[in-house]
């Protein structure tokens, strides 16, 4: 008797590759073909779905580097200056976060992380993974966990929270005293733009795509 070989289960592997889930509703696509320059949307929630566009990768590297130089500036130069009865005083980030002392002192690490160490973390992420690939090269090594680690840290990265918290911050003591923005009380504000236009240029779906084995 001639042995049967047991059917093979690549059509089903290759259907479930062909699904797409939306992020915010999880209603399930089969993916579409999208051309360069175009979006495809949830028609449940209009969330982008897929959105690949020429050279992204290599403008994604440069607004990271860019948001890593302006992160390390702001960390040190003053971020504000508050003068009162003739006496001036400018903080910078790491100045502010080491000013807590007692029970208070747990926030230093809460501080720093969340607005220097995690975002500038899920930055290097993204290098590592985004440097083979716009160079035609096989995924580094982990790129796959290190991409999702990056997405997993998105939620946790705080600058821009901090920037708008200060903002108000600063309306509330211009009635009490003298206050200035300070260089990294600027590179925030540059931060909060560059990060606005990483999202918007980042196609989560095509990246995973790229790093498929």
């Amino acid at each position: 008797m001639t042995d049967i070989p047991a059917p093979r289960s690549d059509n089903a592997h290759d259907r479930l590759n062909r699904l797409i889930a939306c992020p915010h509703c999880d209603l399930i696509y089969t993916t579409p073909q999208v051309a360069r320059n175009e979006r495809a949307y949830c028609e449940r929630c209009h969330t982008v779905l897929i959105a690949p566009r020429r050279k992204a990768g290599k403008r994604l590297i440069a607004l990271a580097l860019s948001i890593l130089i302006l992160i390390t500036g702001a960390m040190f130069f003053p971020f504000l200056s508050i003068g009162a009865g003739g006496l001036h005083h400018g903080t910078s980030i790491v100045q502010t976060s080491l000013a807590f002392t007692g029970i208070l002192a747990i926030l230093t690490p809460a501080i720093l992380g969340f607005i220097v160490i995690i975002p500038m973390a899920r930055l290097m992420l993204l290098i590592y993974v985004l440097v083979p690939i716009i160079q035609d090269k096989p995924p580094a090594p982990l790129a796959r966990h290190a991409f999702r680690l990056a997405e997993d840290l998105t939620p946790w990265s705080m600058a821009e929270i901090f920037a708008i918290g200060c903002a108000v911050a600063l309306v509330k003591l211009s009635d009490l005293a003298e206050v200035s923005l300070g260089p990294a009380a600027w590179m925030f504000a540059v931060l909060m733009v560059i990060f606005v236009l990483t999202d918007s240029l980042m196609c989560r779906y095509s990246i995973w795509k790229s790093l498929e084995p």
